[in-house]
C-alpha cells in the first residue's frame, strides 16, 4: 500500500498548515536532544502517483534504547476502513530508517476520529462522549491490518480534540457566530482599557512569569523559559514550510494579564500556548487577546483558527472543561481526532516502557 519511502532533508519537508509537520517545528526541537527525520513516500492508490511527506523525532529512553514520534502525522488521511492497513505498511517500511533498539513508532493522529460522527457515541442533545474502551478501539483500528499490532497508547500527547474556527468571512460574522457571553466579554474587555501589543524577544521574561502562574495554578507540564525564547526566534525562513510566530500580550495600564504564542503555518493560525493572571479577571483580558489574534490571523491571510486544546465534551468533571467552555465560546466547530497509536517494535520493550510510563504519567515528547 506504501511505496517509495525515501528519507530527506528537513529542509524539504512540504508546506503544510499542521505546524508539528513543520520544518519550523523539527528546528525548535533539535534545540532539545530530538533527532527529527523527514520522508517522502507514495500511496499505492490506482491512478494517484502524489508524494506525501512526514517528519518522525527520535527520541532516547535511555542509553540503548529509543521511540520514534510521528506529532500529528501522517497528514493524508486514507478512508477509515484503510487507516491501520496504510499505517502498517508505512510502518513497516519506516523501521529500516530508525536506530537499532528503537522500541516503537508511536504515531499522534490527527485524523478525524473513527467514532466522531457515530450518533451512538453521542448524548441526547448532540454531545460527542468520546471514543470507546481502548480494546475496542484496537479490533477496529486493526481490522484491515495484517498483523494487528496497534495498540491504542495509555495517553495522548498533543491535544486530540480542539476548535476551529472559520476567518474565512467578514469579522461582524465571526463575533456574530459566538455565543453572546462571549461577544459581550470582548466588548467589555475592550471598554475596560485591555490593551493587545504584539511583544518582542525582550517580553519573554514577561510572558514566563504569566505562563508559570498558569502552569502551577492548573498543574501542567512545564516549558523552560529559553524553549520559548527558541520557539519566538525560530522561523526556518529557509525551508518549504516556515512559521510565523508572534507573541501577544494583554495588559491593563502596563500590567499583564494575558498572553499567548500565535503561530501562522500556511493558512492556519494557532493558538499555541497561553497564559493569565489570576489578578484583574474583572477585565476578561484573554477574550480580547483571542480577538485580536483572530484579527490578526485574519489580516495574515488565514482561513482558520485553531484554538487547540479542550475537553471531547461539556462534562464538567472533565479536568479541561472550562477550557471547553472559554473556547467553545468563540463559535468554533468541535473536532475530534484519533489521538496516539503505537506500532511496537519491540514486544518485550515496549510492554516495559509502557508499563513504566503508566506508572510515572510525566514522559514528555511534545
Amino acid at each position: 500500500m506504501i511505496k517509495d519511502v525515501k528519507s530527506k532533508e528537513i529542509e524539504e519537508l512540504f508546506r503544510t498548515p499542521i505546524i508539528q509537520q513543520t520544518a519550523y517545528w523539527s528546528k525548535v526541537k533539535s534545540h532539545f536532544g530530538m533527532e527529527a527525520i523527514a520522508f517522502n513516500f507514495k500511496i499505492a492508490n490506482g491512478e494517484d502517483s502524489s508524494i506525501r511527506d512526514l517528519v518522525l523525532f527520535v527520541k532516547m529512553v535511555d542509553k540503548d534504547h529509543s521511540i520514534a514520534y510521528v506529532p500529528y502525522g501522517p497528514e493524508s488521511e486514507p478512508e477509515k476502513e484503510e487507516q491501520g492497513a496504510l499505517l502498517e505498511s508505512l510502518s513497516e517500511k519506516l523501521k529500516y530508517y530508525l536506530p537499532k533498539g528503537c522500541i516503537m513508532i508511536r504515531y499522534d493522529l490527527l485524523w478525524e476520529s473513527l467514532w466522531a460522527d457515530d450518533v451512538s457515541f453521542r448524548s441526547d442533545d448532540g454531545v460527542w462522549l468520546g471514543p470507546p474502551s481502548h480494546g475496542a478501539q484496537e479490533v477496529r483500528f486493526n481490522y484491515s491490518t495484517k498483523d494487528g499490532n496497534f495498540r491504542k497508547s495509555p495517553s495522548n500527547i498533543l491535544p486530540s480534540n480542539t476548535v476551529i474556527v472559520d476567518l474565512n468571512t467578514q469579522e461582524s460574522n465571526i463575533l456574530e457566530r459566538m455565543k453572546p457571553k462571549t461577544r459581550y466579554n470582548i466588548h467589555l474587555s475592550l471598554r475596560r482599557g485591555v490593551n493587545v501589543r504584539v511583544a518582542g524577544l525582550e517580553s519573554i521574561p514577561v510572558w514566563y512569569n504569566l505562563y508559570r502562574e498558569t502552569a502551577r495554578r492548573n498543574n501542567f507540564f512545564l516549558h523552560s523559559e529559553e524553549y520559548f525564547r527558541i520557539a519566538l526566534t525560530e522561523r526556518a525562513s529557509d525551508t518549504q514550510s516556515p512559521a510565523e510566530v508572534t507573541l501577544l500580550i494583554a495588559e491593563y495600564n502596563n500590567t499583564p494579564l494575558a498572553a499567548m504564542f500565535l503561530v501562522i503555518t500556511d493558512k492556519r493560525a494557532t493558538y499555541l500556548y497561553g497564559a493569565s493572571s489570576s489578578d484583574y479577571r474583572q477585565f476578561m483580558a484573554p477574550y480580547a487577546l483571542q480577538w485580536r489574534a483572530m484579527t490578526l490571523a485574519k489580516e495574515r491571510g488565514c482561513t482558520q483558527y485553531d484554538m487547540f486544546g479542550v475537553a471531547p465534551g461539556g462534562d464538567k468533571t472533565h479536568p479541561m472543561y472550562g477550557l471547553y467552555r472559554f473556547k467553545t465560546g468563540f463559535g468554533g466547530s468541535l473536532y475530534h481526532a484519533m489521538g496516539c497509536w503505537d506500532y511496537p517494535l519491540d514486544q518485550r520493550m515496549y510492554s516495559m516502557f509502557i508499563a513504566s510510563e503508566i506508572n510515572s504519567q510525566r514522559y514528555h515528547l511534545s
